[in-house]
């Protein structure tokens, strides 16, 4: 056999595509948004609860019927069941985009019936939709908004799902790369590339977005062009962090701007090059970027970092690792040679202090640093330069590894508890989020006694804690 194998057509002997089975998880197999929604829906409790005991028995049968099935025995009947495996991925993503749309009817239904404000119905349902798919929230209002143009304006890329011939990533570009026109030119464009019929088999996802542009170009000149003039708007610079000790630090700039940024690293990067010097060209660009963003030699510039870490790990060498909020998990070598603390200086001092700005920190160096001074003073670093780094160190407590707590009788936290929550929890408190934190909050409203305290206060992100005092309490 040469080259790679391709599916073939089924054999005698092959496993057959594993298929679901039909109950009532099947409700949603209507072309209706809401799955075929009854007007006797309220039969009544026993109706319900039967509905669910059959929701509840289909999708564990279909659970097992995976686990039983067994892989083939040559290679070819191997990438058979592969390729139907992902069929059946991408026909339950379809099935999926139909119940995210009744989830939303239902809920916005339901919001009617509330009372609650046309302008506020359907907030909450994407952090439902991420809760039930494990996602972080903002992924779960991207899915509600994939699902609600797939199922209304774009029938054909959501056959595409059911029939194996495209998959969840590729429908989101479909439906990306045609946000900016109106419903009625985004079915257009549906039908005009009509994914269910194999259109896009064997493209890879940089021609089906060229072709998807190229459709919506000529539906409406207008809207793309002012969507390219929007998204200047959207520029920014983010960081996230990357593996040993490391950050991405990302630009997001009109073509212009990033091109002649990219194009005066690169010169500059050869011409030191050309005259000896020793690094590798992308070590100059991102040394070079960071020196003429900070303006300082080495590129370090009074930089307050809260490192977390046990006693046992700071003073005795233990291996538990530390925590930098806003980066994560650092080596516990890694931090004590940021620190420089060979000798230990006197214990924190208490809570309060460390937090509130009295500063329970040490000045110190880089990694390659010389010395270090008390409460940021200018050290030597490398090569000679001077700057300043300050460390504020929070101590964790030896048996359970948590910060001290803090209490407070005023309604609002304090600058102190704030900066201690936002080091304690690091990223946003709600589930499968880790968005970075923007809101200290009442876990237990104030206005239903919770305490302004350590214990009762948690960071979120500024999308979650506004769907947590949502007026449908959602």
């Amino acid at each position: 056999m040469e080259g790679r194998a391709a599916p073939s057509p089924k054999r005698k002997g092959t496993p057959s595509r594993v298929v679901a089975p039909r109950g009532a998880s099947g409700a949603c197999s209507s072309g209706e948004p809401g799955g075929g929604r009854s007007s006797g829906a309220a039969d009544g409790a026993s109706s319900a609860a039967s509905a669910g005991v059959g929701r509840e028995r289909s999708t564990l049968a279909l659970a097992e019927s995976l686990n039983s099935l067994k892989p083939a025995v040559d290679v070819v009947g191997l990438i058979d069941q592969l390729r139907e495996l992902e069929d059946l991925k991408s026909a339950i993503a379809g099935v999926q985009a139909r119940i995210t749309v009744a989830i939303d009817i239902v809920e916005r239904d339901t919001q009617t019936l509330a009372g609650v404000p046309a302008a506020e119905r359907g907030k909450g349902v994407g952090a439902q939709v991420a809760l039930a798919r494990r996602e972080s929230p903002s992924r779960g209002s991207r899915l509600l908004g994939l699902a609600r143009a797939l199922v209304t304006e774009m029938p054909h890329t959501l056959a595409a799902l059911h029939t194996g011939q495209s998959n969840e990533w590729r429908a989101t570009l479909l439906v990306k790369e045609t946000a900016c026109l109106s419903s009625v030119d985004r079915a257009a464009v549906d039908e005009e590339l009509s994914a269910d019929t194999g259109r896009f088999t064997g493209c890879g996802d940089k021609a089906i977005i060229a072709a998807v542009k190229a459709a919506a170009y000529r539906r409406d000149p207008r809207s793309v062009v002012n969507r390219a003039a929007h998204a200047v708007t959207e520029r920014c610079v983010s960081i996230r962090p990357a593996p040993d000790t490391m950050a991405y630090l990302t630009a997001l700039l009109p073509v212009k701007e990033a091109v002649a940024t990219y194009a005066a690293l690169t010169r500059h990067a050869d011409t030191v090059r050309g005259a000896g010097d020793p690094r590798s060209r992308g070590q100059v660009m991102a040394d070079t970027l960071v020196e003429r963003v900070t303006g300082v030699p080495g590129g370090i510039s009074r930089v307050e970092l809260q490192l977390i870490m046990t006693d046992r790990a700071l003073f005795q060498g233990d291996s538990e690792p530390a925590r930098i909020p806003g980066y994560g998990i650092v080596p516990s070598s890694w931090a004590r040679n940021l620190i420089q603390a060979e000798t230990p200086t006197s214990p924190a001092t208490s809570p309060a202090n460390s937090q509130d700005g009295t500063k329970s920190s040490t000045g110190s160096g880089s990694a390659g640093g010389t010395g270090t001074g008390p409460k940021g003073q200018s050290l030597s670093g490398q090569g000679g330069s001077a700057f300043d780094v300050w460390l504020r160190r929070l101590y964790t407590a030896p048996s359970t590894g948590d910060l001290v707590a803090m209490d407070s009788t005023a309604r609002l936290f304090t600058k102190a508890q704030r900066r201690f929550i936002t080091a304690r929890d690091d990223t946003c408190r709600t589930p499968y989020c880790d968005a970075p934190i923007r809101h200290i909050d009442h876990i237990v409203p104030w206005h239903r006694g919770g305490p302004t305290s350590i214990g009762n206060g948690a960071g979120l992100c500024e999308a979650c804690n506004h769907t947590k005092e949502h007026p449908a309490g959602l």
